[in-house]
């Protein structure tokens, strides 16, 4: 009797194996599709990926610029180099972290770009202030704030953007698609093309001088 009901059991966990086998093989057979219809140039497909990515890299390029034009105009660029580099896409990475990697590619080169120009680095505070959710140690939000609280926790928010944005760029970077992403190590590490080992000391370098700018809030 013991051994018919360890059959069963065993048969029933191969039933849900097998099952969850076929789910994922039908997922992964629906990506390589739509991958190989953006390489075909297909606007259907193109205009999905943006319906589908199009948020999440913007948002990912407010949080590095703290700039909402800045944002927009680098998200667009980005879905356009996208499109014109879709043929090396070679799938070892999901789609969204390689997106991720276009976009920091290209707000490093605008920031290089401004830089030359010698663009005021001055962020405006107050424009982002209730617009851009921070997800950061202490400034997660209380739904039972009294007034003060929320101003407190309002200047410490408008303190870490402060911080987030004059902090080294390959330590923001790390930052913000560790912290406020929340990426793993090795998404990060594709995101950005280094290895694991850099992702992890940019990081550690990056929250202590975020903590050191930010030892009086």
């Amino acid at each position: 009797m013991i051994f018919g009901k360890s059959i069963t059991i065993d048969e029933q966990h191969l039933e849900a194996a097998s099952t969850v086998a076929d789910v994922t093989s039908a997922f992964e057979r629906a990506e390589i599709e739509f991958i190989e219809s953006l390489r075909a140039g297909s606007c259907d497909a193109f205009d999905t990926l943006i319906n589908r990515y199009s948020a999440d890299v913007y948002a990912l390029l407010l949080r590095l610029t703290e700039d909402h034009e800045e944002a927009g105009d680098l998200t667009q660029e980005t879905f356009l180099s996208a499109l014109r580099s879709i043929k090396s896409f070679r799938g070892e990475s999901e789609l969204k972290t390689w997106l991720y990697r276009i976009a920091v590619n290209q707000s490093r080169n605008r920031f290089r770009w401004w830089k030359r120009r010698k663009k005021s680095s001055t962020v405006s505070l107050d424009d982002s202030v209730g617009r851009t959710e921070m997800v950061y140690a202490d400034t997660i939000a209380d739904e039972c704030d009294s007034p003060e609280e929320a101003a407190q926790r309002a200047e410490r928010e408008r303190a870490l953007r402060s911080a987030l944005i004059e902090i080294a760029e390959p330590f923001r970077e790390v930052i913000v698609l560790c912290d406020i992403e929340g990426m793993k190590y090795g998404e990060i590490a594709a995101a950005l093309d280094i290895n694991v080992g850099t992702v992890k000391s940019r990081l550690a370098r990056g929250r202590e001088e975020l903590r050191l700018r930010l030892k009086d809030f």
